[in-house]
This record gives structure tokens, sequence and C-alpha cells, in this order.
């Protein structure tokens, strides 16, 4: 007898395992490791979808279940992504079956659906207690007389959707209950047609045998191109398939992005000196047939991805495939556009951006092995590529590439596992690399290949810093000095186009009562709203949650609420009574929301169709526009003073970065950053471009205070509605902590911060609690959370919050 292994979902990480089940002898041939199936599960052996992790001839499980069906016709994860799966569970304590559901395009998932059908009391039962939404549904599946979905009953019957209306009728003995797992979205197929082995014997009608000589002509053809070229209806395919002359069959259809159908052509590159050296050093890591990681650091526009795509076509071209990744979508348009232009239908693209569908097949044709190329953000490092020869990680430094979604992985983390199963080379990019990555670099933990030139006969820019605290304002402004208002005007005479950085959407950032001070705040979250002027709608940036703008004051009742601070819609309104020639164009979240919006607008921008382009952080990083020579930093200092331990780090690389869009081509360039503190030594060092001498002075900082890379940060989280509650949850933690270090876990050093509220300490309605563990990330660490983890779910006194855990999180505030 064979057993499986099982993940299954809706598993507690309390007692969250691979949990054995019999295999059938009729699914023998079908259930094989990475294959989905369904299984009866728990005290109410309910189906649940479950992914095979393995087959066995024995199991320790006295009275296993048997395996109800299998969902796939050949495995979805191979042996590489089911042990990651493993490593993910452990790491970022999450269950089994979550772990592996992160690796697969969500159009491929099933759900479990309930359906309902009269049992053999129907008709004779005793209907007498039972409401008028119970009679109604019962009366319904009656008349149907078999199995029926309960969301479609619901939905013929105009009722909101009530599960405890048909379970009230299953307990009476009314109905009977059923339920299968149903695909989120189906294969694309076309209908084909193909002549059987008898057709040449067979008498066939005039028409059936005009259709039958296509068909001995062709081999092969779909029922809707038989009946066009042939001039006959979809009847005489039908009469042919019923006289056994021919038979139908379904072919999946892949559906192609439009991006695939560029003509490939590569372009020589043409690399200097410098980056010859370092193309040099990694295509010998490359063909080491060892793991290995290297980090790529260049100022900007030296040419890092030139030498990388040089890598790439000699990775490539042994037969081996490249994972890409870049960490926003919008850098994905330019990357896509420069590798299809190279490699054409090699090439597939993974990110949110694209529909259910799209992403769908995309995910098939790499599955396939279509496209041995995949770019990306964060979920392409789990495409499922075969003898990956090549991972690269450009901008490797941000904060996206770690979710902050169960699991909670980071996947610069996941990218060394799978160089490390491939026997790979992975190569992370930077500008402004991480701290943690230059010191591992520094360290000779990392291959270290520096670009210490720009391109061709490009230079670094100019910048000047403007002090805000006693500038002079551009006319009517508040936001734009005359420094930066003279030099966009000067920018657009001479017919070049300039970038503005505000890290912040939308108009004014808060409103406030000039009465009472009160700052008008998200009812859900502890935040303040920010003005949108395109709706007139104050909105909260964490929940989601908007109200129409009024100036009475909730608080004070007043007419006194006035808006205050500014965003990237004002900079905009701004600028379009300043010069109003220009031709201005904003790209942060609101204006790029919808399908294809970052590609038309940086296709816009790259083709001159505007003068000036307004962005949050999206239009700091990556882009490359040779027009640009005029970069304007409107404001920073808000991110430059929180509380965040890398708040100095990600300021200083994303002032680097903004700065490196201006002069990229043969016009010089020019950059001018306003803040309130010209005097803050990362502003000065961001100003002369000086990572090394940044580096030094951040590292000592981390020593000192024993952060990243001197230790690992595990935050533990506590979440609930009530405040007191979720506060005396993490003082309980705190002490359960304590406990188990001072005991089984004595040899693990720690230090404990906390319980402390977060820096935001109250989303969507729930306050959020931590504790904050300065660490490292061994095994017995692990162990020690997932105990905590699970001590807390099988305790009452945490009945009322959720906890979670998160090792090494971008933001601990």
């Amino acid at each position: 007898m064979k057993y499986a292994k099982v993940a299954v979902e809706s598993a507690a990480f309390t007692f969250d395992k691979a949990f054995d089940y019999i295999v059938p002898p009729e699914l023998e041939a079908a259930a094989l490791p990475g294959c989905r199936v369904t299984v009866p599960f728990g005290n109410g052996n309910r189906q649940r979808i479950g992914i095979i992790f393995e087959l066995c001839d024995s199991t320790e499980s006295k009275r296993p279940k048997k395996i109800i069906s299998v969902l796939d016709s050949e495995p979805l994860l191979d042996g590489e992504m089911l042990s990651l799966a493993e490593w993910i569970k452990d790491r970022t304590f999450c269950t089994l079956y979550e772990a592996a559901k992160a690796m697969l395009p969500t159009g491929i998932n099933h759900r479990m659906v309930s359906s309902y059908a009269p049992s053999a009391n129907a008709d004779a039962g005793r209907l007498d207690g039972l409401d008028s939404r119970e009679l109604e549904f019962l009366e319904y599946i009656r008349k149907r007389g078999t199995f029926v979905k309960a969301e479609n009953a619901f939905k013929a019957l105009g009722m909101k959707r009530d599960d405890s209306v048909p379970e009230a009728l299953v307990k009476r003995g009314l109905l009977i209950t059923g339920r299968d797992a149903v695909r989120n979205l189906g294969d694309l197929s076309v209908r084909m047609m193909r002549l059987t082995t008898e057709a040449s014997e067979m008498k066939l009608t005039k028409k059936q045998r005009e259709m039958a000589d296509v068909l001995e002509d062709v081999g092969t053809a779909s029922v809707k191109e038989l009946c066009y070229f042939t001039g006959l209806t979809p009847a005489v395919a039908n009469a042919l398939v019923r006289n056994g002359a021919a038979e139908f069959y379904d072919r999946e259809v892949i559906t192609l992005p439009d991006f695939v159908s560029a003509e490939p052509h590569r372009d020589v590159i043409a690399l200097t000196d410098e980056q010859q050296a370092a193309h040099d050093k990694l295509l010998s890591l490359a063909n080491s047939g060892k793991a290995s990681v290297s980090l790529l650091y260049g100022v900007t526009g030296s040419g890092k991805t030139s030498v990388y795509m040089s890598v790439i076509d000699e990775v490539v071209d042994s037969g081996r495939t490249v994972i890409v990744m870049v960490p926003e979508i919008g850098l994905t348009p330019q990357t896509l556009s420069l590798f299809c232009r190279r490699y054409g239908g090699r090439v597939a693209v993974f990110h949110s951006a694209l529909s259910v569908r799209e992403r769908l097949d995309e995910w098939k044709r790499v599955k396939s092995g279509k496209a041995d190329i995949v770019i990306g953000t964060r979920s392409a490092v789990f495409a499922p590529l075969e003898n990956i020869g090549l991972i690269i990680v450009d901008e490797e430094q941000e904060h996206t590439y770690k979710s902050e979604q169960t699991p909670r992985y980071d996947a610069i983390d996941v990218a060394k596992y799978r160089a490390a199963y491939n026997k790979c080379l992975l190569l992370l990019a930077s500008a402004t690399p991480s701290v943690e990555s230059y010191a591992a670099a520094k360290s000779g933990k990392y291959e270290l290949c520096t670009l210490t030139k720009r391109y061709g006969s490009a230079v670094l820019p100019e910048v000047i810093t403007v002090d805000m605290r006693s500038a002079e304002k551009a006319p009517g402004s508040r936001a734009i000095s005359r420094v930066l208002y003279e030099a966009l005007e000067e920018n657009l005479k001479e017919g070049r186009q300039s970038i503005l950085l505000i890290n912040r959407r939308g108009f004014h950032t808060f409103a406030a009562c000039n009465h009472c001070g009160a700052v008008v705040s998200c009812p859900y979250c502890s935040i303040s709203m920010t003005y949108h002027s395109a709706n007139n709608r104050l909105m909260c940036h964490y929940c989601g949650h908007s109200v129409p703008f009024s100036s009475v004051c909730p608080e004070c009742g007043e007419d006194a609420v006035r808006y205050s601070g500014f965003g990237t819609q004002k900079i905009e309104s701004e600028l379009a009574a300043l010069l109003p020639q220009a031709r201005v164009v904003r790209m942060d979240t609101d204006s790029t929301a919808g399908k294809n919006s970052h590609e038309k607008l940086l296709d816009s921008f790259a083709n001159g169709e505007y003068d000036i382009m307004i962005g949050t952080q999206m239009v700091a990083k990556g882009l490359n526009f040779p027009n640009v020579t005029l970069v304007g930093v409107v404001s920073v200092d808000q991110q430059l003073y929180n509380d965040d331990f890398r708040s100095l780090e990600k300021t200083f690389s994303l002032l680097t970065q903004v700065v490196g869009r201006s002069g990229r081509g043969e016009l010089k360039g020019k950059a001018i950053i306003q803040t309130l503190t010209p005097e803050n030594e990362v502003i000065r060092l961001a100003a002369r471009q000086d990572y090394d001498a940044f580096f030094d002075t951040e590292i000592r900082l981390r020593r000192a205070l024993v952060y990243p890379p001197y230790c690992d940060l595990c935050v533990v989280g506590f979440t609930g509605t009530d405040e007191t509650v979720v506060k005396t949850a993490a003082r309980n933690a705190l002490e359960l902590l304590k406990r188990h270090l001072a005991g089984e876990f004595k040899g693990e050093k720690a230090i404990i911060l906390g319980p402390m509220p977060a820096r935001v300490a109250k989303v969507s309605g729930k306050f959020r609690y931590r504790l904050i563990i300065k660490c490292r990330n061994t095994g017995g660490m692990r162990r020690l959370i997932s105990r905590l983890l699970i001590e807390t779910g099988e305790d009452s006194r945490f009945s009322k919050v959720t906890a979670y855990a998160d090792i090494n999180p971008d933001s601990t505030v």
C-alpha cells in the first residue's frame, strides 16, 4: 500500500505538518509529489485541498484516511520547489501549504465549493420551525432534484449568502451536502479534430469526404478552421465524429502577451575596460558549476545592465535559464522592452499588474519550457525554471523584495536557496547596496565587482543643496524654491526634460482644524488622512478608507478645517501655475492604477510628450531617460527623521538614486535637493554621491547599536481590536520568551526590546504591539519562535489576538 505526505490547506500553525494519507490503488498513477489532491481533514472529515510532498511505503499514523481525488494531470511543483516550501515554512513561520501556494499563480488555485441536494426525506420531512429563507432555499433545491452549488442557489434566489441556511436544513435531514474543488480559472482550449484509422474505409457523404480530405492533408485542425476553409458547417464535423471517421480533442491555448511578437535582435554590447573586467569575473563565477553570490556595485549610469546582459547572453546560449528581478512594477516595462528586443519570445514576465489569466499563461509558458528568461518583481523568484544558470536582483537594496504578507519571505534569501540548489550565480546589483550586502562583499562572503565611472562621456551631475529655512520661494509657491523654479524654467527653454521627487502622494498631506488643532484622522487607523483633489476626498493610505472633505471640524464643530503639507498632486498644481507652458505628468500609485499605465506613462515621457515628470519614489530608481538633465528633490526630510533604524540608509539611497536619473546621456546633468537640514551628513554625502563614506559612517553606528549585519532582527507582533488585551498579550509573550531563554534555549543569545506599540498603532481597526528581538537567525532561535507561536495559539490568554513573527523585516516600526 502507498502512502502520501500531504500539506493541507487551513491547517493551523499550531499542529501543521505533512499529514499521512492512503493512496487508493486507482489513484496511484496520478498521485505524484507536487500534485494537488482533495482529502478529508479534521474531526468532521471536511474535504480540503492539499499538496503531496512525498510518497512512502509505510506510515506511523494509526488510522490514516484516504485521498479522495487528484486535481492535477501532472505535478505543479518539482523536487526543488517542494524542498523550498519546507525551507520557507521553517524560516517564515507559516504553514507548509501556505509556503507551497505562494509559488503558484492565482489562476491555477482551487477552492472548495459546497453544494446541496434533496435528501430522501426532503418531501416527507417536517417543515415546522423553518423560517422563510430556509423554506425558500429548500424548495429551490427540491425542484432541481440534484446537487446545486450554494453560491448559485443564493444568487438565483436573490438572497445574501448565509451558509447557516442550508446547514440548518442538513441538520434537519432535509438536504445532503457535497464539496467540490473548483479551479479559480479554467484552461483556455480550442476544439480540435483528427481522422481515425478507420476513416479511409468508411462510406462518407460528399460533404463529409470533402472535410475528411482536408484533414488527411493537414493531419489536424481546429473545427473553426476546418469550417472556414471548407465552407462547411460544424454539423458536418459532428457527423464525421458520430460515424467514427474522426474524433474531437481539446488543445490548450496559452495566450501570448503583446511583447513577444517583437523580432529579437542582438546588438553587440560594447563594454568599457572596467565593464569587461566585471563581465569576465561574473562569467567565470557563472561557469564555475558552484553556487556563489556576487555584488555588482556601480555608480548610477555606470552600465550595470549592459554588464549583466552580456553575461545573460552566454548563460542562455549554454542552455541554462535566467531569472531577473526588479523591485518595482514601474521598472518592469523598461527592463522588459530591453530584454524583448534582445531575446523575443524567450522572455516571460511575472508581476502583480498582469491579469489573473496573463499570470497563469506566463507561468505555463515557463513551466513548459517555452520561455527561459523570466523578468519580474518579487514573485519571479518562484518561476518554475529548471537548470537555472543565473539569478539577478537589480536594485537589491529595495524593501519591496521582502514580503509583508504570509509567508513573510525575503526574495533575496529565496534566490540564495535556488542558487545553491542549482549551483549557479546569484548577482546582486546596485548603486547603493544595502549595508548588509556591502558588508558581506567587503568581508569576502560575496564576490565584489565595482564600476566607478559612468558609461561613455556621461559624468555625475552637479548637485545643489537648497536650505528651505531661508530660501526664497517661487512666486505663489510654498513648496518650490526660486532656485528650483528657475532651473526648471531654463531646462524647459532648452528643450530638456526634468524629474521632480516628492515622496508623498495626494494633494495635501493632512487636514487640521485652525480652531482646536485637531488633525483629521482615519477612524480605523492611528494616522492622518491625505487630501486628494481629483475626487475632493480625504483618504487613508493604510486601509483605503475615504470620506468627502468637509471644512467642519469633527471634534469641535467649527468651520475651520484647512489643508496643510503637500504631495504629488499639490506640486502638479503649483507647476501648472508656475510653468503653464510645461507639459507635466504625475507618476504615483494613484496615476498608475490602470492596466499597463506604467508602461504607457514611461513611453510617453521617453518619447518627449512631457517636459516634467513628478513622482514618488517610483521615479527614483532604474529609469533611463537621456534627455533628463535636471532632477529636483522637493522634500525628503520626513523620511530622514523617522525612528526606523534603516531610515538613514533609505534616505541616502533614495537621494543618490534620484540624483542619478540626471545627465545619463551626452548632456551634463544637474540635481537640486531642497531640505530643512542641509547640514545633515546623509544629505551632504548623497549630494557628493559618496556611498563608501556613507557606509563607513553607517556601519560604525550599526556596530555600536547592535543592528544588522551585527545581528538578525525578529519582530513578534500581536494584533487585535481591544488595545488593552493586545498589550497584555504582548507582555505575557515576553514572560514566556524569557522563561524559554532561561531554560531549554539558554544557549541562544537575545536582546529583547518592548513590548511597544507600532509607529502606526492601529490599522484597519486593529491595535498593533510587538516585541523586537536582536538575535542570530539560527535553527535554535527559529525553534524558540515557533514554540512561542504554538504556545500563544494554544493558550486561552491569547484567544482574542493574532500573533505572528517576522525575521529581518524591512522596518521595525
